[in-house]
């Protein structure tokens, strides 16, 4: 019989962490660098005194609000291609829940994030504790059930030696690239403070291989057949490019048979702007040039994207007999939009792909005069909306130019909701891959000051930019805090258009007038918010956290708060009004959202008759 080590539950669930690792390529990375938490009665005697006393090489970092340290913690393991992951904790009941949303962030955008959220008493002795939720038909059922939905594993550990093979399925998906997305081990107070003797073997160094998978002989056949019958193939590059470490390879493939490229939000920085295939983003958010292929095209090539409505625009981006192929390594995504489904790393699948394609001498049949061109129409579109001056004052595009051009190729801009996301997809210039970072599976207001840290923990020595409008600030800032506390310099770009201005527009554009969007006061006279827009100084709302704060609402001001924020030591932020309505729209795409089919409005129903019409052109059934 082996040895044994006696340690509490939560002491043998932070020995067992800190011992575990991932392998790639043969490259080894320890795969939980830490734990953020906010520490409360459910969690502080348990994790809280083994973080304290703990031996092991886990790092404690305070959140400031349990959903901004787990959006911190989602953006470190996307920035770090989810080779590496920060844990996180809570107490019980309203703790926990806070995490709630930043796991579903999680799942939806498949990355891995290991949640810890205290749990009520498993002996019931002092039920109801603080903070239960109690259910009279089930009283099994805690506030961490709610995490059931949304985890792609989930377990509540009652007894201290249940911990052993619930972990070890906790780190089998979590270094799953297919199965990957939010954990949760529910952890009752009284449990984690229990003591066990924990078999040595346990705590052993475990290394969990991130195998590549390789396409069937079948299906890569099946492939190539595909795109050598076809003459006008379009790739689209997702996220899985970039998990894949495989942009180099993207590139090679598109260069070796002349297929133009264009991109998703996750996929956005795997290829350079500037290169003669790359036609930019596609879908609702996307170019004229990409969204002109997506119509033309008779083979879409999907690299690892799940084909998302954003990215489809609701299923009318593409003709309607075009054949996809999608490269992933998770089936559920791979069959979207009745693929064939070429189950592999895109990288391999680059790889098995590349000689039988050239064996057959294969040449995408694109006129390179025709390509030049429309590439050519979108940049000179680019370079109008970045250099637009408005004599009211600074538009959306004009200032996303200038900080495009100010902060240099290296850095890493990050950004989740609003109209922002749709400017940034379009606009921004990124040359170096992992320098976009967008959040737009979820597209969760918040997520964009705590990712910023979170990326900023997974790349210390690259500047890193959080755009993010004056409603996701307000919504969840807390972590500038954090940023400060543990001395890692982030930079708010906080564009400040008075309200939720996109969906202000999306609201005007399907017949309303605008009703509950803007940032006003109330108006005495119609009991509207209708009022003069709130005057809300952020510059000084940052300042009071000790974070040095800017205000630009000029294109000089804002280039001089750029370079001053460069060279500032701490955490900073700018404060750019700027005008509401100034952002992008159209392109050759569309976004289902359903007007009322019955309204006093005729705008309304002038909406609704050309929803109707639209659907007409829409793939329905897959």
């Amino acid at each position: 019989m082996g040895t044994t080590v006696r340690l509490t539950m939560a002491q043998a669930l932070l020995r067992f962490l800190d011992r575990q690792y991932v392998s790639i390529d043969g490259e080894e990375h320890k795969f939980v660098c830490g734990v953020m938490g906010i520490f409360g009665h459910g969690n502080v005697t348990g994790i809280g005194e083994a973080l304290e006393r703990s031996e092991n090489g886990l790092p404690y970092i305070q959140g400031k609000n349990e959903q901004g340290m787990a959006h911190a913690a989602v953006a470190f393991a996307k920035q770090r291609n989810r080779l590496q992951i920060y844990a996180c904790t809570s107490s019980i009941g309203p703790g926990a829940l806070n995490m709630v949303t930043a796991a579903a962030t999680a799942t939806v955008n498949r990355i891995p994030a290991f949640f810890l959220p205290g749990d009520i008493f498993a002996t019931r002795q002092p039920d109801p504790v603080l903070q239960q939720v109690e259910h009279p038909m089930d009283y099994t059922v805690s506030a961490n059930d709610c995490f059931k939905p949304i985890s792609k594993y989930w377990d509540r550990i009652t007894r201290p030696e249940q911990l052993m093979s619930s972990a070890i399925h906790a780190m089998r998906v979590l270094t799953d690239p297919a199965e990957t997305g939010a954990v949760t081990l529910a952890l009752p107070q009284d449990v984690q403070a229990e003591a066990y003797d924990y078999p040595e073997e346990f705590f052993r160094k475990r290394v969990h291989r991130i195998e590549r998978r390789q396409p069937s002989r079948e299906a890569l056949a099946e492939a190539v057949a595909r795109i050598a019958a076809s003459a006008k193939p379009l790739l689209v590059v997702g996220g899985g490019v970039h998990y894949s470490l495989a942009a180099a390879e993207t590139l090679a493939f598109a260069e070796a048979f002349g297929i133009p490229i264009a991109e998703t939000q996750a996929g956005k920085s795997a290829v350079p702007w500037n290169h003669p295939l790359y036609m930019g983003a596609i879908g609702v958010t996307g170019s004229s040039a990409a969204n002109a292929l997506a119509k033309a095209a008779d083979v879409v090539i999907g690299l690892g994207t799940r084909f998302a409505d954003f990215t489809t625009a609701s299923k009318t981006a593409f003709r309607s007999d075009a054949a996809f192929i999608s490269v992933n390594v998770a089936g559920f995504d791979a069959v979207k939009l009745d693929a064939l489904a070429l189950l592999a790393d895109v990288k391999a699948a680059l790889e098995a792909l590349t000689p039988s394609l050239a064996g057959r001498g294969y040449r995408a049949s694109y006129e390179e005069n025709a390509l030049r061109t429309l590439k050519g129409e979108w940049d000179r579109e680019v370079d109008r909306l970045y250099a637009a001056e408005l004599p009211e004052g600074l538009s959306q595009t004009r200032v996303l130019g200038e900080i495009n051009e100010a902060i240099g190729e290296d850095a890493v801009i990050v950004c989740a909701a609003g109209s922002l996301p749709g400017d940034l997809h379009r606009l921004w210039r990124s040359a170096k891959p992992k320098t976009y970072h967008m959040e737009y599976g979820f597209s969760c207001m918040g997520y964009e000051v705590a990712g910023a840290f979170g990326i900023k923990l997974a790349e210390p020595d690259r500047d890193v930019y959080a755009v993010v409008g004056d409603g996701s600030y307000l919504m969840l800032h807390s972590e500038l805090i954090t940023s400060l506390q543990e001395g890692r310099k982030i930079n708010v770009l906080l564009l400040d258009n008075h309200g939720f201005q996109c969906i202000h527009n999306l609201q005007r554009a399907n017949g309303s007038d605008g009703f509950g969007n803007e940032f006003r006061y109330r108006s005495a006279d119609t009991g509207a918010l209708s009022g003069d827009y709130l005057p809300i100084d952020f510059a000084a709302h940052a300042r009071s956290m000790g974070v040095s704060a800017y205000t630009a609402t000029t294109v000089d001001e804002l280039k001089a708060a750029l370079e001053s924020a460069k060279r500032d030591a701490v955490s900073t932020l700018i404060h750019i009004p700027v005008l509401p309505g100034t952002n992008t729209d159209g392109y050759g795409s569309w976004w289902r959202v359903d007007a009322a089919e019955v309204s006093t409005d005729e705008k309304v129903l002038a909406s609704r008759e050309a929803w109707t019409e639209r659907m007409k052109t829409a793939r329905t059934l897959y």
